[in-house]
C-alpha cells in the first residue's frame, strides 16, 4: 500500500445509480477517519433525462487528503463509471495514468447505443492511457442477492455499494462506518439492510482479488486544529448561520422562500427546527416568498428569503420595498448558469450585475459573497449582522459549487459569538413616543429605528411611497427626494467602517495582484501559493465584501502594475473594480458550468505576470 498526500475520485453513472450518495458515504467515511475533504456533487439539469444518455449522468466528486484541502481537485485519480455514458462525458477529464473502473456489464449494445458510442471502447486505444478495472457489477449484485425477497428493481439499486466497497479497499476505507450508517438508516428494513451490507463486502472482496494487479493507498490523517468536525454543504452552513446570528440577536428567525434549484436545501434544512423557534414558509412564487418576509421583518423577526438568479430578478420590484422601508432583510442568492432557466444544475458566478444594479432607481444594496462551503455559515451571519445594526437589506452571494459541495468544518462554540445589536425599539418607562420619528437617524451609522406593530403611540407610514426625512411621512418633494437617495447610498457607503479590512495573501506591491470573489477561493489560493512557491511574485486578494468595498481596497491597488480578475463570467467584477477605482483590471473568465481548475489558473497567471517570472 502506497501513502499518498491525497486522492481525487469521481463517482459518474445514470441519475438512478447512487453515485451522490456513495459520494457522500465515501466523504463522510473519509472525514470520520481523519482526512481533510472537499466534494462537488454534479447533477443533471433534466428531471428525468433518458436513462443512458449523457443529459443523464450524475457524477460526485471528492478529494481527501492529509494535507489542508481547498477544491475538490482538477483531475481525478479514478473514475468509477456505471455506464458508457459516464465514461464518454468524464474521459476527457480523468488524470493520465489514472484507474478506470467500469460496470462491464453495462457496455452492451444498448447502452453503447444510448451513448453514442459505435463500438466497444474498452480494449481500444481510446482507454490505452489508463488503467482499466472491467468489474460485472450488476451481473454480481444479482447472484449476491439471489436469495433475497428483495424486488428485482431494489436489487438492482444496490449495485453501486458494490462499486463504493471496490474504492473502500483500494483506499483502505473502514467499512464498519458505512455499515453502522446503514444500520441506522433501514434499522426498520431488515433486508435493504442486510442486502446493501452484502453487496458492499463483495465489491470490498473484488478489490482484493485484483490486489496482484491494481495499486491501493493510504491516504494519512490531516493535520486539523483541536476540536470537534462534521461534514457540511455550503447550503446548511448558510441555515445554521442564520440560526446562530437569530439567537446572537434575541430575536426570531423567519425564512420565507419559494422552492428553487439549487437554494431549495436551505428551506428544507431550516424547516426542520421549529422547535428552536424558526419559522418556515413555502410560497406559492418567488414575490410572495419576499413580501412575506418583508412583513415579518417590520414586525420584528430576523427576516431571510432565499433563491437563485431567476428568483432573484422576479423579487427585484420588492427589494425596492424594503430598501425604501428601510428594514433588516437579507437575501441568500444561490448563483446558477443564465440566463432564464440556464444550467439551474451548475456552477456560475452569473448574478454580481443583478445584484448590484438589478432594481429601477437608485437603490444601493449591501452585497457579500462566501468563499467555501463552510464559510456561507460566517458570511450568513455576517449578512444578518450588517442588515440588523445598519436596518438595511444585504444580498449574500453564494453559488453552486459551494452550496452542493462540502467539506470539513470545525464546529464552533457559541462563545465565540458575541450579541449582534439591533435598532429594535424596547420603550422604557417615561418615554414619551409623541417624539418618535420614524426616519430619525443614527449619527454614525444612518440607520433609522425599528418600531413594530402593537407599540402604542410607535405608529408609523410604510409602503413604497418616498419618505419625508426624518418623520417618515409621505413627501413628493423633489428636493427632499434627492436628499432621501443620498442618504440611502451613504448609509451604504458607511458599511465600510464596520467590516474589516482587504486581506492581501503575498507582498503588498509587486508586478501582479489577481483578485478573486466568492466560491473561486480555494483554486485561486491554490494557484497563487504554487507560483510564489517556484519563485513567481504574485499576490492575491480574495472579496467578500462587494459593496461597501473594504476601505482600504483602493491602496492596496496602488501598489501593483497590473490587476488580473479572475471569476466564472464574462467580467463582472472587473467592470466594476474598473468604473469605481479606474485600475485598468483584465479579467480571466471561465464560463463552462464548472468551478475553476487550479491549472488553468496557473497557466493564466503565469502568461500575465511576464518576466515577474
Amino acid at each position: 500500500m502506497r501513502t499518498i498526500d491525497n486522492a481525487i475520485i469521481r463517482f459518474s453513472g445514470d441519475s438512478g445509480d447512487g453515485m451522490q450518495l456513495v459520494g457522500t458515504l465515501f466523504s463522510s467515511t473519509s472525514a470520520v477517519m481523519g482526512n481533510d475533504i472537499s466534494t462537488f456533487p454534479d447533477y443533471p439539469s433534466e428531471i428525468r433525462a433518458p436513462s443512458g444518455t449523457i443529459a443523464g449522468v450524475s457524477g460526485f466528486q471528492v478529494n481527501i487528503g492529509s494535507l489542508p484541502v481547498l477544491t475538490p481537485g482538477d483531475e481525478p485519480d479514478i473514475l468509477v463509471a456505471m455506464n458508457p455514458a459516464a465514461l464518454k462525458a468524464n474521459l476527457s477529464s480523468i488524470k493520465k495514468g489514472g484507474v478506470i473502473v467500469l460496470n462491464s456489464d453495462a457496455f452492451d449494445s444498448v447502452g453503447l447505443s444510448k451513448a453514442g458510442y459505435s463500438e466497444n471502447p474498452i480494449g481500444t486505444k481510446e482507454l490505452a492511457d489508463y488503467q482499466v478495472i472491467e468489474a460485472p457489477i450488476t451481473t454480481q449484485t444479482l447472484e449476491i442477492l439471489k436469495e433475497s425477497s428483495l424486488e428485482q428493481k431494489a436489487k438492482l439499486r444496490c449495485k453501486n455499494f458494490y462499486a463504493l466497497g471496490i474504492i473502500y479497499f483500494m483506499y483502505g476505507r473502514d467499512l464498519d462506518i458505512t455499515i453502522n450508517w446503514l444500520k441506522t438508516t433501514f434499522k426498520d428494513r431488515h433486508e435493504l439492510f442486510s442486502a446493501n451490507v452484502s453487496v458492499l463486502k463483495a465489491g470490498h472482496n473484488f478489490g482484493e482479488t485484483l490486489e496482484a494487479s491494481i495499486s491501493t493507498f493510504r491516504v494519512s490523517k490531516a493535520k486539523l486544529e483541536p476540536g470537534r468536525y462534521r461534514h457540511i454543504n455550503g447550503n446548511s452552513a448558510v441555515a445554521y448561520g442564520l440560526m446562530q446570528a437569530a439567537e446572537c440577536a434575541g430575536l426570531p428567525l423567519f425564512l420565507g422562500s419559494y422552492p428553487i434549484t439549487p437554494a431549495s436545501e436551505i428551506l428544507h434544512e431550516l424547516s426542520k427546527y421549529k422547535q428552536l423557534g424558526v419559522k418556515t414558509f413555502q410560497a406559492e412564487d418567488e414575490i410572495s416568498a419576499i413580501c412575506a418576509s418583508i412583513g415579518a421583518a417590520y414586525g420584528g423577526a430576523l427576516a431571510v428569503t432565499t433563491t437563485s438568479g431567476p428568483g432573484l430578478s422576479l423579487k427585484s420590484e420588492a427589494l425596492g420595498l424594503a430598501l425604501m422601508m428601510e428594514l433588516p432583510l437579507v437575501i441568500v442568492d444561490v448563483q446558477r448558469g443564465g440566463p432564464s432557466t440556464g444550467l439551474p444544475t451548475k456552477s456560475e458566478q452569473s448574478d454580481l450585475n443583478l445584484a448590484m444594479y438589478g432594481r429601477h432607481g437608485e437603490a444601493p444594496l449591501v452585497i457579500l459573497a462566501a468563499s467555501s462551503p463552510k464559510d456561507c455559515f460566517y458570511m450568513a451571519f455576517e449578512a444578518a449582522r450588517l442588515a440588523l445594526l445598519h436596518m438595511s437589506p444585504v444580498i449574500l452571494l453564494t453559488d453552486g459549487y459551494i452550496a452542493n459541495g462540502a467539506e470539513a468544518w470545525k464546529i464552533p462554540y457559541e462563545g465565540e459569538f458575541p450579541p449582534i445589536p439591533t435598532r429594535l425599539i424596547t420603550p422604557q418607562e417615561g418615554d414619551d413616543p409623541a417624539n418618535f420619528q420614524s426616519y430619525l437617524r443614527d449619527p454614525i451609522t444612518l440607520s433609522r429605528p425599528w418600531a413594530v406593530p402593537g407599540m402604542k403611540g410607535y405608529e408609523h407610514r410604510i409602503g413604497g411611497l418616498e419618505k419625508r426625512e426624518t418623520t417618515g411621512g409621505v413627501c413628493y418633494d423633489g428636493a427632499n427626494h434627492e436628499r432621501m437617495g443620498m442618504l440611502r447610498e451613504e448609509k451604504v457607503n458607511r458599511i465600510s467602517a464596520h467590516i474589516p479590512l482587504q486581506e492581501i495573501e503575498g507582498e503588498r506591491s509587486g508586478n501582479l495582484l489577481v483578485v478573486s470573489w466568492g466560491g473561486t477561493y480555494g483554486a485561486t489560493h491554490l494557484a497563487v501559493k504554487q507560483l510564489r512557491q517556484e519563485g513567481v511574485c504574485v499576490s492575491l486578494v480574495h472579496l467578500k465584501y462587494l459593496n461597501p468595498f473594504p476601505q482600504n481596497l483602493e491602496e492596496i491597488f496602488k501598489g501593483f502594475k497590473k490587476i488580473l480578475v479572475a471569476e466564472i463570467n464574462f467580467g463582472q467584477l472587473k467592470n466594476i473594480l474598473n468604473y469605481k477605482y479606474a485600475c485598468n483590471a483584465i479579467g480571466f473568465n471561465v464560463m463552462q458550468a464548472r468551478p475553476f481548475k487550479v491549472s488553468e489558473l496557473v497557466t493564466a497567471i503565469k502568461e500575465h505576470a511576464g518576466n515577474n517570472l
